[in-house]
C-alpha cells in the first residue's frame, strides 16, 4: 500500500514545486530511461527518488546497521552497492527488488577488527569490487593498528564473498573511482594511481607533495564518492597563494580548488577555481558548463572557474553534505545531514523543491544521481 502525505498549503506558498513522500512497494521496479536519486538514511533506509516526479519513489530496508551509508552503482544501474554497519561491510542490493545479492565483511582476519572509511567502488565492467581496509587486532590486553590492504573481490561472490587479491596500501586512503581502462584512482596523501593486477600504487596528481611555486600545502577534506554525469573524479581542496618567496600569509590569497581525473581518459587537473570564502563539504561542476563550478555546506554557491570568481549564492535552511546534479544541468539536489533533499534551480539558486525521506537524519550519505 502507498502511504502518501502530500505538502501543506504554506509549504506550497513557499516552494513553487510541491514535493510528495510516498513509500511503495520494495517490489516496485525501476523504468528504463527514467532518472532517479539514492539516498541513505537512519534507521537504515536506501531511497530511490524519482527525479521527473521529483518524489520519493521507493525504500529498501538494509540489513545491520548504519553508516557511513555510503553508495556505488553498478554499471548496468541494477545494483546498489553500500558501505555501512559502521564502516564495517559492504552490501550489494537489487534496485528492483531490494533484494540483497552481495555482501563482504571488511574484517578478513583471525583476531582483527577492520573498517574502510569511504574507500570503495566498482571496476569500470562491474565484475570487480574494490575497498581499502584498516585493520586493527584485538588481543586480550591491548590492540595492535595494521598495515591498510587493498581488498578485491568478485562481485558474483554473493553473500560470503572473501577477497580474491589483496595489496599493502599506504595509509590514510579515502574515496576512489575506477577509471575505464581499468586503472584505479585513489585520494589519499596524494592521489594514486593504482595497478589492480599488481597492486602497484604510483602518485598521480601530488597533493600533500605537490610543488606549485609560492603555494602553501593543499587541504583536502572530501569523502563523497560520486558517480558523475561528467565521468570524472573529483575532490576539492583550499590553499593559500603568495605573493613571493617570503610567503606572508598575511598578504596571501587563500582559494578554492579541485582536483580532477577524467576516468575515460586519465587526464588530470588541478585548478584553482575562487576566493576562499567559507567551507564546502562536497563540489560539482555543471553537467552542461564545465566552466561551473558548484559547492555547498552552509550555504549553496557558483562559481565561473576561468575568471575565479563567485557569481551567486544562496542561503540554507540547514547545512547540506552532498551536492548532484541532474543530467541536463537544470536542477540541484541537495542531501545529508538532515532527512530532506533540498531542490535548486541551477541558473537562479532559488529553491524550488524539497524531498522527506522516511525516516531520521541521512547524515554523511552519498547521493547518486543516474538513468536506468
Amino acid at each position: 500500500m502507498l502511504r502518501i502525505n502530500a505538502c501543506g498549503l504554506a509549504a506550497s506558498a513557499l516552494l513553487s514545486v510541491c514535493s510528495l513522500s510516498v513509500l511503495a512497494d520494495e517490489n516496485t521496479v525501476l523504468q528504463n530511461g527514467h532518472e532517479y536519486m539514492l539516498t541513505t538514511n537512519y534507521p537504515n533506509n536506501l531511497n530511490v527518488i524519482d527525479l521527473k516526479t521529483d518524489s520519493l519513489y521507493k525504500t529498501c530496508k538494509l540489513p545491520d546497521a548504519f553508516g557511513p551509508g555510503t553508495i556505488q552503482l553498478s554499471p548496468d544501474r541494477k545494483t546498489a552497492y553500500v558501505l555501512n554497519n559502521h564502516y564495517a561491510d559492504i552490501y550489494g542490493v537489487e534496485l528492483d527488488s531490494c533484494k540483497q545479492v552481495f555482501h563482504a565483511s571488511i574484517t578478513q582476519q583471525p583476531g582483527e577488527k577492520a573498517r574502510s572509511m569511504f574507500a570503495f567502488t566498482l571496476s569500470h565492467d562491474a565484475k570487480e569490487l574494490y575497498t581499502v581496509a584498516n585493520p586493527t587486532l584485538m588481543l586480550n590486553d591491548h590492540y595492535e593498528v595494521q598495515p591498510p590492504r587493498l581488498d578485491v573481490y568478485t562481485t558474483d561472490a554473493g553473500m560470503s564473498a572473501k577477497p580474491v587479491r589483496s595489496f599493502p596500501a599506504p595509509r590514510q586512503l579515502t574515496i576512489m573511482q575506477s577509471g575505464d581502462d581499468g586503472t584505479l584512482y585513489v585520494a589519499g596523501a596524494d592521489i594514486y594511481k593504482v595497478n589492480v593486477k599488481t597492486g602497484k600504487f604510483d602518485v598521480l596528481i601530488p597533493s600533500r607533495h605537490w610543488k606549485r611555486p609560492n603555494y602553501s600545502a593543499p587541504d583536502v577534506l572530501y569523502v563523497w564518492n560520486q558517480q558523475t554525469y561528467r565521468h570524472d573524479f573529483s575532490l576539492l581542496y583550499t590553499t593559500a597563494k603568495f605573493k613571493d618567496k617570503k610567503q606572508d600569509p598575511a598578504t596571501a590569497e587563500n582559494l578554492y580548488g579541485l582536483f580532477s581525473i577524467d576516468l575515460k581518459t586519465g587526464k588530470t587537473e588541478t585548478t584553482d577555481f575562487g576566493p576562499l570564502t567559507e567551507i564546502y563539504f562536497s563540489g560539482m561542476r555543471s553537467p552542461k558548463d564545465p566552466n561551473l563550478m558548484y559547492g555547498v555546506l552552509n550555504r549553496l554557491a557558483k562559481y565561473d572557474i576561468k575568471q575565479k570568481k563567485l557569481l551567486q549564492s544562496a542561503n540554507l535552511d540547514h547545512s547540506y553534505y552532498c551536492i548532484s546534479f541532474n543530467k541536463d544541468g537544470s536542477k540541484i539536489y541537495l542531501a545529508g545531514t538532515f532527512n530532506d533533499v533540498a531542490i535548486f534551480d541551477a541558473d537562479s539558486l532559488k529553491q524550488i523543491g524539497s524531498i522527506k525521506m522516511p525516516g531520521g537524519d541521512m547524515a554523511i550519505t552519498t547521493a547518486q544521481v543516474f538513468i536506468r
